[in-house]
């Protein structure tokens, strides 16, 4: 057993990006600022996005971008269970209604097959989420998407350096990305909305800063208007300088960061390929790059013998860390109650929510630590 503990992630900052954060805290501009238009330009470039907007979280840049479609009652937006709950809570902060799509079982995502029956006159934008890193199969439901007149929104949280069909998730559409501590890259915490519609950006810009007219940092002044005119109540989700300038050095590591993660994947694949009992997510079968954020198993609780909560609390006993993407929506106890959801109305995402567990996984593991994790397992295993 391993003497010290393995964490499920942690975040790799290195000295320059430390120094990076001191410079800007003594520039004087430590909020919104010249490092922030820096980073929406290099992460628009990098995800090939004809704009991006920074924020200071992704639940952030979903509210502002529902908000800027007009979502509100009456409208039903269509979305996994099988996600974080901030984007159902949004939903429902909003005065819409989630209607909840199951997914593939082996991908842990939705398809055109999984939303299209769900569509009614009401629904008025569909939320798919690209998931630990793979993307959603796009093309279908963009398609599906512009037949019935219904706005998307692509939840990257997930997708930093995904690839799908050649192209990098941020290209096209409008995308999400999620820069907390776990995620691909970190700002601390922060996020960017990437689009194609100019229009959606700049009501976004506004919405996440007090919904004034102009940004927080006008790139031509330098600064901020004086007495910016309110056009439509907004809010305070504004990146900062301190976080931006955390991205930039990020972002220039992301693939470097995306190659040790699939390094190490691989190594997962080959120490567990002779466990019956644990069983890794399958590969979309469309062409795609990979950028594992997360390395997810679903537990076989009849051949391990044991539960999956059970077999996580096992392997922190081993100094192994886990984690659990995701507890599926629709049955917690909010949406159980408020919307009647019930077990058995999503028998994939069920089967999985009882199942998935997160293996450890960032770029500063060694591969010894992977044959931690895997001898770990097999203890459990066998006392399972």
């Amino acid at each position: 057993m391993r003497t010290s503990f393995l964490p499920f992630s942690t975040p790799s900052v290195s000295d320059e990006e430390i120094f990076a954060v001191a410079d800007v805290l003594r520039s004087g501009w430590i909020t919104t600022g010249p490092n922030c238009a820096k980073f929406e330009a290099a992460f628009a470039s990098y995800c090939g996005a004809e704009g991006a907007v920074a924020v200071a979280s992704a639940t952030g840049g979903m509210h502002c971008v529902l908000q800027a479609l007009e979502v509100g009652a009456g409208d039903e937006v269509i979305t996994p269970s099988m996600t974080w709950v901030s984007t159902v809570n949004l939903i429902c902060l909003l005065g819409a209604t989630p209607v909840f799509a199951d997914i593939d079982r082996d991908t842990l995502m939705v398809s055109r097959a999984t939303v299209e029956p769900l569509i009614t006159e009401k629904t008025k934008v569909i939320i798919p989420v690209h998931y630990a890193g793979a993307p959603v199969d796009m093309d279908p439901i963009r398609e599906l998407a512009t037949e019935h007149g219904i706005a998307l929104i692509e939840d990257a949280a997930h997708a930093a350096g995904t690839e799908y069909k050649g192209e990098r998730i941020g290209k096209k559409g409008t995308c999400i990305f999620s820069f907390h501590p776990i995620k691909n890259m970190t700002t601390a915490e922060g996020g960017m909305v990437c689009s194609d519609n100019s229009e959606l950006l700049d009501k976004v810009k506004s919405l996440k800063f007090h919904g004034l007219g102009v940004d927080a940092f006008d790139r031509q002044i330098k600064g901020r208007t004086p007495q910016a005119q309110v056009i439509q109540p907004g809010y305070k989700y504004n990146l900062t300088d301190i976080s931006a300038v955390l991205g930039l050095g990020q972002l220039e590591r992301l693939d470097a960061f995306n190659t040790r993660r699939t390094e190490l994947v691989t190594r997962y694949h080959e120490k567990l390929a002779d466990l019956p009992e644990i069983q890794p997510l399958k590969f979309p079968a469309y062409p795609h790059t990979h950028a594992w954020h997360l390395f997810i198993v679903r537990l076989d609780i009849y051949k391990a013998g044991l539960e999956r909560d059970a077999f996580m609390a096992a392997l922190k006993e081993q100094n192994i860390g886990t984690g659990l993407h995701f507890r599926a929506v629709h049955l917690q106890k909010y949406y159980t109650e408020t919307f009647g959801c019930h077990p058995g109305m999503l028998p994939e995402t069920e089967w999985n929510s009882d199942r998935i567990c997160s293996l450890p996984l960032c770029p500063s593991m060694q591969d010894s630590d992977v044959d931690d994790v895997v001898a770990a397992i097999k203890t459990v295993l066998k006392k399972g």
